[in-house]
């Protein structure tokens, strides 16, 4: 089916991202209504069919989104790409890729909450991939809604650099449109459900405010100019025409640090004027500049222009599994143009592969097309190999652009399946999962034989094993959550590793001498070669590495992998007829094994951001609770609404089953989020009972 062709300037590849509950998937709503995709308006809990682009069936029924959805429609001969994206702390992975390949986002905000939690953990991660984005309010025509103090919120928790371009006409259920500062005109509606806004004068109540707030908005855009900041001082505001001062805003919103803000109800016909501030203000993938990577042979950084006559490189972003056309990757095209047919090399892994169908995809429904062009997005199909972050390129002009890096998921349960007919098709559906979500792993239990599943959290895990129970009918037994424990070291220590048996005929013999000592956290397991002369011959000291690394990820006093350690070889001493790899990997083996034990060998524990928000009567019992929890209180803050912020560290061990105990504990009206903060070493007590139960 051909599609429109569309300019490159005329594309926008636009992220909602927000606070879980805040109305992003509504507002995606509105747009696809508005635009012409939907004929209704998706409802995202109880009635109806469900939001479009939630189209799991868990989606469905939790009124959240999971995955990123990817959906194209046409606004004003404008090509917009819009990732609705999960607002759930656990799914925060799934925000992050999608930013990594987004030129701008709308940040939804809960007009009755204002900035909430999870709103500055999405904020930060589009100030670490400098996203442009506009902000819309949302829910303001409900009860408790408020714009202003909303905006408040923005001011003191967010950025000062952010400014309304529209006002909203009314307050709560009387709020009938906004008024434009840019064209100062009224733009308003009879009903959220009108098919139309009528253009009018500002009421006289609202031109006085209107007026303050129009010439804030103008003193802040000429700074994007020199020019256009004399004509402002010389001739005054009425001096810049309207034509002037959107380019100015365009300038100052792409720069990445200012932010035009609206509101409204998402449903309604006010998500018009989201889109005209999506055509007008936010980058299209000419404005994004080219992009950069290395060349995979020769190590040299190359970069691509976003133009279809470049090479192509493209960088798969999503992974999804499609019940009808199996395995979809969803990428983002830099330059050149991917064809179906075509054969492309993937340079994350050096393999040619060949593209099948290429789909445009409206939600859960799909339309084949023959190519995507520079700066589009859309799904591939056929491709066996490619997983999320992997680069594709054109085969003669290869490129590896920078890949998307996620977090160790600290949450593990035990999973079996229940049957021996359900044990074939669970190693498929947690393979299939694992491919489409990077922040899930699967592995063994060598001590056990179980199957272990790791995520970012109890709801990620739930929402997994629900999935694998209805899309690959795998009936299995789940453990109790578990916490990655990791072991380290405090002090250094010098070590003798020797592996000597020589009883007659070809014996072994390695020996080596090893220093053990504590690396930066985070910085992982390192090995240097400090050996002077050939006390340890060349090709013995790969062995001896092998040999520490494998015993340091077996894990020494709990059998938790000891992280964070520097070993370095330094010296020993070798036999010419009895000496091999094998000797040498032991000898490294024993030093690590014997150097952990004297070197001050200490567990550390996930230790989580907790923010819990809460109607101020429940705060002394939750911050009492927290304490229980070993939990350190860091911060207090006020709320819209009389609601009170508490920010504190707890260790994950003792944070299983705290949303259901939080809502007994509130009567259902405190809400919390948590994410892993670090790593910390557990109170000697608490890691002697962890090491005695493992040690069982």
């Amino acid at each position: 089916m051909a599609e429109k062709h569309v300019a490159l300037d005329k594309f926008r590849n636009i992220g909602i991202i927000a606070h879980i509950d805040a109305g992003k998937t509504t507002t995606t709503e509105g747009i696809l209504y508005r635009t012409g995709l939907t004929h209704k308006i998706g409802v995202v809990k109880g009635d109806g069919d469900g939001a479009t682009t939630d189209w799991m069936a868990q989606e469905k029924e939790r009124g959240i989104t999971i995955t990123s959805a990817a959906v194209t429609c046409f606004w004003k001969d404008h090509k917009i790409n819009i990732i609705d994206t999960p607002g759930h702390i656990d799914f925060t992975a799934e925000v992050e890729r999608s930013l990594r390949v987004l030129d701008g986002a709308v940040t939804v905000f809960d007009g009755k909450m204002g900035v909430e939690a999870q709103s500055e953990t999405v904020w930060r991660q589009a100030n670490k991939y400098g996203v442009p984005r506009i902000c819309f309010i949302n829910k303001i025509n409900q009860t408790g809604g408020d714009y202003w103090k909303s905006l408040e919120s923005i001011h003191n928790r967010l950025s000062k650099q952010a400014f309304p371009v529209h006002i909203p006409i009314g307050f709560e259920k009387t709020i009938n449109g906004v008024v434009d500062l840019i064209d100062m005109k009224a733009y308003t509606y009879s009903d959220y459900s009108d098919h139309e806004l009528v253009q009018g004068e500002i009421p006289a109540d609202m031109l006085e405010r209107a007026k303050n707030a129009r010439s804030l908005l103008v003193e802040n855009a000429v700074e994007a100019d020199d020019e256009l900041m004399m004509k402002f001082l010389d001739e005054g505001e009425e001096a810049i025409t309207i034509d002037e001062l959107k380019s100015a805003l365009r300038k100052r919103v792409l720069a990445g640090d200012f932010f035009l803000v609206t509101g409204g109800d998402g449903r309604g016909v006010i998500v018009e004027k989201v889109l005209d501030l999506m055509v007008d203000y936010l980058p299209s993938p000419l404005d994004v500049d080219e992009i950069w990577g290395q060349n995979p042979k020769t190590g040299e950084q190359v970069s691509r222009k976003p133009s279809e006559q470049e090479p192509m490189s493209a960088l798969a972003f999503k992974i999804a599994t499609d019940p009808f056309v199996g395995k979809l990757i969803f990428v983002r095209v830099y330059s050149g143009v991917l064809k179906s047919g075509s054969y492309v090399l993937n340079t994350t892994t050096g393999e040619k592969e060949r593209v099948g169908r290429i789909v445009r995809m409206h939600a859960d429904k799909r339309e084949d097309i023959d190519f995507i062009g520079a700066g589009d997005i859309a799904a591939v199909v056929g491709l066996k190999a490619t997983t999320t972050g992997n680069t594709l390129s054109d085969v003669a002009h290869p490129i590896a652009l920078e890949s998307i890096t996620f977090p160790e998921p600290p949450v593990s349960i035990a999973v079996e399946p229940k049957s021996k007919a359900d044990q074939e098709k669970m190693a498929l559906a947690l393979q299939r999962l694992a491919e489409e979500d990077p922040t899930f792993r699967v592995h063994t239990d060598e001590d056990t034989g179980q199957t272990i599943m790791s995520g970012m959290g109890e709801l990620h895990l739930d929402i997994l094993i629900d999935r694998m129970k209805r899309e690959f009918n795998v009936e299995a037994n789940i453990g109790e959550p578990q916490v990655a424990f990791r072991e380290t070291i405090k002090k250094m220590v010098e070590v003798q590793g020797k592996h000597a048996k020589q009883s007659g005929g070809r014996g072994q013999y390695g020996d080596v001498w090893i220093r053990l000592e504590p690396n930066e956290p985070g910085k992982g397991f390192e090995f240097f070669d400090e050996i002077k002369g050939g006390v340890v011959p060349q090709e013995y000291r790969q062995p001896v590495m092998k040999g520490i690394r494998d015993t340091l990820e077996g894990g020494v006093i709990a059998g938790y992998p000891v992280v964070d350690v520097k070993a370095t070889l330094y010296d020993g001493s070798y036999h010419d007829v009895d000496s091999s790899e094998l000797a040498f990997n032991l000898a490294g083996a024993i030093a690590a094994r014997d150097g952990v034990k004297q070197a001050a060998p200490v567990l550390l524990e996930p230790v989580m951001h907790v923010e819990v928000t809460t109607p101020e009567e429940f705060m002394g019992d939750i911050i009492g609770d927290l304490n229980g929890r070993r939990g350190r209180i860091d911060a207090m803050e006020d709320l819209m609404g009389g609601a009170k912020l508490i920010k504190g560290f707890v260790p994950l061990a003792n944070m299983f089953g705290y949303t259901s105990d939080l809502r007994s504990m509130s009567q259902g009206r405190a809400a919390s989020t948590m994410e892993l903060a670090q790593y910390e070493e557990v109170p000697p007590n608490v890691a002697q009972e962890i090491i005695e139960k493992r040690n069982k």
